[in-house]
């Protein structure tokens, strides 16, 4: 079967492409020809997710889904949440946000996040919703090259090295995105849903 990830991010399209089963294959907006920046307007991450997967529905007949996530900082009162990705402002500059973040967390004893995503998936004209949640830390500075956005500072619950330390294998196994992923698959498996 053939689903559209209305995205844009390239490295979010390569995360799930590697968590799907290979019967499925994901197309991307590039492939469709959609390149323009589709509206996050939403104040939550279930209304963002929603948003672009009904905006891109819009412009296709065949089965989509989106999704959306959020860095939530206990002390922070769960900033950057749903602003995560223009936390430093609207050019979505991952650098950027990173380094507010750590500002922003500078001196606090208290560096308790977690990780949380959203998906809407639009099967056959019903909407369904898959979250998942992944507890853990902000470091006190970034390490790691891997992952993308706010890897580098986040310690997932259980380990002491940052997603973007523990490569593709570990948190395509225990990240927010893997888990929201994970159970949208079942949700299909439970269809009887077969290519």
């Amino acid at each position: 079967m053939e689903l559209l990830f209305a995205t844009g991010n390239p490295h979010k399209v390569t995360e799930v492409q590697y968590l799907l089963p290979k019967e499925i294959k994901i197309r991307t907006l590039h492939e469709i020809g959609i390149n323009e920046e589709i509206p996050e307007t939403g104040k939550t991450l279930e209304e963002n997710a929603l948003q672009k997967a009904e905006y891109v529905k819009k412009r296709i007949k065949g089965n989509v889904f989106a999704e959306d996530t959020g860095l939530e900082v206990k002390v922070l009162h769960n900033a950057p949440g749903v602003y995560s990705a223009r936390y430093a402002g609207p050019q979505h500059d991952s650098r950027a946000n990173l380094l507010k973040l750590l500002k922003e967390m500078e001196g606090q004893k208290d560096r308790t996040a977690r990780f949380r995503t959203v998906i809407a998936l639009i099967l056959n004209d019903e909407i369904h919703r898959f979250e998942g949640i992944v507890n853990g830390r902000i470091a006190e500075k970034a390490s790691g090259k891997g992952g993308f956005g706010y890897d580098p500072v986040f310690i997932p619950e259980g380990f002491d090295r940052s997603f973007a330390e523990l490569g593709d294998e570990v948190k395509s196994r225990i990240s927010h995105r893997a888990q929201a992923m994970k159970k949208m698959i079942s949700f299909l498996n439970t269809l009887r849903i077969q290519p």
